[in-house]
């Protein structure tokens, strides 16, 4: 079976040419070696018409088709000037087409910024886009409200947190786009190799006589998941008219990506939250659910961890956890009108049989399988019924449900008081959020592409037996997902997500074989490097729902946060009740404008004359449902029979139906994502690369003064670190340096204990390994007969050297004495590795075989200016090269 490989656009830089009657697109790959065009008609005033002609334009032929057009757009033959063919903008892509009361308007990305990468997929947040109105001014027809509705329009910040990649499905699991991968194809739904012009095949081959065979691959390209998709019905009016290579999809959340390094070897922490575009909304104006289903404040988070070493999905190792949050799935709202800080929570319609959690629910078992872990975070004991008015018919709800589902696969809720916890000063908050989410994460388990688990096999763990989700020929893939929610989904819940997460990933970084147990402690590099990219995460997301930063932060659950944070709490909660009652009204018309849940016409009220937009979203309000679901069986044909696998998981005829697969070249440049990621074709500097400039655990946070530990899980204090943005104030200039065991093998001294809130700072498990300490992280030190410490780079064989000077003479003499007394040294060293003729000193040197050495000959004899002969792999390799450059 061929090997599968995802497809990347054709379009990723746009030309926008305009004459008097039309606009002109021209898109072209990043190489600038295959072009095509769109024709845009501006003499319809209300009606978009578009022509894609399907032909791909080489480089000269694109200057060609340019000239003529020029041309014969001029009003005189032989006149230049601007009444020809002129350039009207230059853009990375196209946003959509949308159109209010008068004409359609094209919205174009201009500028961009790279935020991740992915295996070798980049990954770029919109930071300028641009509006151009089509028709002509010949042909407009003007409204006096137009004007308006480009206001609300515009009043979504495309340069705030909207991301999109020419070559990853963002609005995908990295689950799913790797499962994807490895789905046997469907030999009738594939498309023939891309065959070039007329005039291309009719080109002379330099190697058409030696009939060697042309490996072939499957050129994937999924169908986007609509909930997380918010150009969609931007794109809908030309989705089936043009060339998928047009269509790019952006997601709205957050995404952030740091480097982790452990002894040098790069690992990439990627943060990836989709907000969903249904139910979409600010935070008193959009509660709980639509009549569909879909929820308010619905985010899905993934983090991702690969070993950055290794660029491919087939051969690189990854790594990925997901969980969602999202308001509680009832239908409830909260009136605004009262202009208080907590308004108060009410029902607004009765339903006894659970109608609206089961469309939910139904979603989730679709996409992540089972089990559905719901962590309710809501107050239970109040004075006055306020939030507990949720977790009351939220429970029966799931009651009602479980009774049909299966035993195996009945939804698990879990509700814990977070903010009783938190002011009581006999419960430990983290302590009881660390044990939920242990257990979470072996209920769900996580995905990880590889199937060899030698962290396992050297160093045995007894979790790792008890893990849960699914074993697969080409790894592991987490099924089910927790679900948390509080009353907003923004404070608490970003807490309880970052402890889950902390978790996960060190079940992670234990399979991808980076540490010896699968246990992360505060006050660590790793968890630093973690705690802030989901402190980020809460505040973009805060920012979107909310209209501010979080209030209470992971520290603040830790009761280690600054006197100086409660007033930046104090103006984050005026600056979101002030959002909340003046500018709320305005972002939820533009975004109902956006999304296309609202589309003006002549015969509707305009958009700021509603009262409400209730019946925008509740459609069952606007006409009964003809096909009604059933209360007892409320999933959707199909999810049971291949729980707890995800169904959209499944490659089943109907999933397949939504890829599109063609058979390409090996070396085409529509999956070639090594020419895509490094683009020899282009001159680039070192210093302005994105592994260069990304948040580097190293150069942020490890302390800069010499002795300290490397190692990225050593605990240390807080006026240890080397970023003082981490721990709320100034470093000192003189730290004192400390070397402790690694958080992989022992626990931090008691005076950390007390400070830190962890749950895993004082487990059973790391008593008993106080006594042992990881050789491969804490550095041997050398005594003196002063008591001073000396660390030794190397060992010095005993011989002194004469050009050397009498400082460096005078330490090797006593270096010699050092190591010749038995008195001042004594060492019992316990080997790490399991293979018997290593040490933690001498590693014996690796066997190669003859292949590789007569690889490295011969580049050493090029080198020299000694070319060797080209063999029958050389020449089909040059071939294919040559085929695809230039022919």
């Amino acid at each position: 079976m061929p090997l599968s490989a995802a497809v990347i656009s054709g379009v990723q830089k746009l030309v926008l040419y305009e004459t008097r009657a039309r606009y002109f697109l021209v898109g072209s790959n990043h190489a600038q070696t295959k072009h095509r065009v769109l024709k845009i008609d501006r003499t319809e005033p209300k009606d978009l018409a578009i022509i894609d002609d399907k032909h791909v334009y080489n480089q000269q032929e694109m200057r060609e088709l340019l000239g003529r057009l020029d041309l014969g757009n001029r009003t005189k033959m032989g006149q230049k000037g601007s009444s020809g063919l002129s350039r009207a903008v230059s853009a990375y892509g196209i946003v959509g087409f949308v159109r209010f009361l008068e004409g359609y308007y094209l919205v174009l990305i201009t500028k961009r910024r790279k935020m991740a990468d992915i295996g070798g997929h980049s990954i770029y947040k919109i930071e300028d886009t641009n509006m151009i109105y089509i028709p002509n001014d010949s042909v407009r027809v003007t409204h006096p409200d137009e004007a308006r509705y480009v206001r609300i329009f515009q009043n979504v910040d495309l340069s705030s947190n909207f991301y999109f990649s020419y070559s990853y499905d963002l609005s995908h699991s990295l689950q799913y786009n790797l499962t994807l991968l490895h789905s046997p194809c469907d030999p009738g739904t594939v498309e023939e190799v891309h065959t070039r012009s007329s005039r291309q095949q009719d080109s002379f081959d330099i190697f058409e006589d030696e009939g060697l065979p042309t490996q072939v691959f499957h050129g994937l390209q999924s169908e986007p998941y609509a909930k997380y998709v918010w150009n969609g019905k931007l794109l809908e009016r030309v989705k089936d008219t043009v060339h998928p290579d047009w269509l790019m999809y952006i997601i709205h959340g957050f995404c952030g990506q740091s480097k982790l390094l452990i002894y040098g070897r790069p690992v990439h922490v990627t943060l990836i939250a989709r907000r969903s575009s249904k139910f979409a909304g600010t935070r008193f104006l959009k509660r709980g659910a639509n009549c569909e289903g879909d929820v308010a404040n619905e985010v899905e988070t993934e983090q991702i961890i690969h070993d950055a070493s290794v660029m491919s999905f087939t051969a690189g190792s990854y790594s990925s956890y997901v969980q969602v949050r999202g308001s509680v799935p009832l239908y409830w709202s909260q009136d605004i009108s009262t202009m208080m800080p907590k308004p108060p929570i009410r029902l607004d319609q009765a339903d006894p049989y659970a109608h609206v959690a089961a469309l939910h629910f139904d979603q989730m078992l679709q996409r992540f399988g089972s089990p559905i872990i719901i962590l309710n975070l809501v107050k239970k004991r109040e004075k006055r019924k306020h939030e507990k008015i949720l977790s009351e018919e939220l429970f029966p709800a799931v009651i009602n449900l479980n009774q049909f589902l299966p035993p195996e696969h009945c939804i698990d809720y879990i509700a814990w008081d977070m903010a009783r916890y938190t002011k009581s000063k006999l419960y430990n908050v983290l302590d009881r959020l660390s044990m939920i989410a242990e257990n979470v994460v072996k209920r769900t388990g996580f995905f990880i592409n590889r199937s060899d688990f030698f962290c396992h096999t050297l160093r045995p763990d007894e979790r790792w037996g008890d893990l849960g989700g699914s074993l697969t020929s080409s790894g592991r893939v987490q099924t089910g997902v927790l679900r948390t929610n509080c009353v907003d989904c923004l404070d608490r819940t970003n807490t309880a997500q970052f402890m889950v997460g902390k978790c996960a990933l060190a079940y992670q970084l234990y399979a991808l074989g980076m540490i010896d147990k699968p246990k992360l402690q505060f006050d660590t590099d790793c968890v630093r490097l973690f705690e802030e990219l989901y402190e980020d995460h809460g505040d973009t997301l805060s920012l979107q729902y909310g209209g501010s930063q979080l209030v209470h932060r992971v520290k603040t659950y830790r009761k280690i946060a600054p006197w100086t944070q409660h007033s930046k709490d104090i103006m984050q909660t005026l600056s979101r009740y002030y959002s909340n009652a003046f500018s709320d009204a305005d972002r939820q018309d533009a975004i109902n404008l956006f999304l296309q849940v609202y589309q003006p016409s002549e015969s509707k009220p305009h958009l700021w004359e509603l009262p409400t937009d209730f019946y925008l979203h509740q459609r069952n309000s606007m006409a009964l449902t003809h096909d009604r679901r059933s209360y007892t069986y409320w999933w959707s044909e199909g999810i049971l029979s291949y729980l707890p696998l995800p169904y959209d998981e499944v490659p089943c005829e109907e999933n397949m139906k939504k890829v599109g697969v063609r058979r390409v070249n090996r070396y085409d440049e529509s999956i070639d994502t090594y020419t895509e990621f490094f683009k020899p074709y282009e001159l680039t500097s070192f210093d302005d690369t994105f592994c260069i400039a990304m948040t580097n655990s190293a150069r942020e946070l490890m302390p800069k003064t010499v002795g300290v530990d490397p190692s990225p899980f050593t605990v240390r204090k807080p006026e240890e670190t080397g970023k003082s943005a981490v721990i709320g104030a100034k470093s000192s200039k003189e730290e004192t340096v400390v070397q402790r065991k690694t958080a992989a093998s022992a626990p931090p001294p008691p005076s950390e204990e007390q400070i830190s809130s962890s749950s895993e700072d004082d487990s059973e498990d790391d008593r008993d390994d106080d006594g042992s300490v990881s050789q491969r992280s804490t550095p041997v030190k050398l005594l003196t007969e002063s008591g001073e410490s000396v660390r030794t780079q190397e060992v010095w064989d005993g011989k002194p050297d004469m050009q050397t000077g009498p400082w460096e003479r005078s330490m090797s003499f006593a270096f010699v004495l050092f190591f010749t007394s038995p008195s001042y040294f004594s060492l019992s060293s316990v080997p790490v590795s399991c293979f018997t003729t290593d040490s933690i000193y001498e590693v014996s040197s690796p066997q190669v075989d003859r292949d590789n050495r007569e690889v490295f000959e011969g580049h050493v004899l090029t080198g020299l200016g000694q070319v060797r002969s080209l063999c029958r792999e050389d020449i089909l390799m040059y071939r294919e090269y040559i085929k695809n450059r230039y022919m």
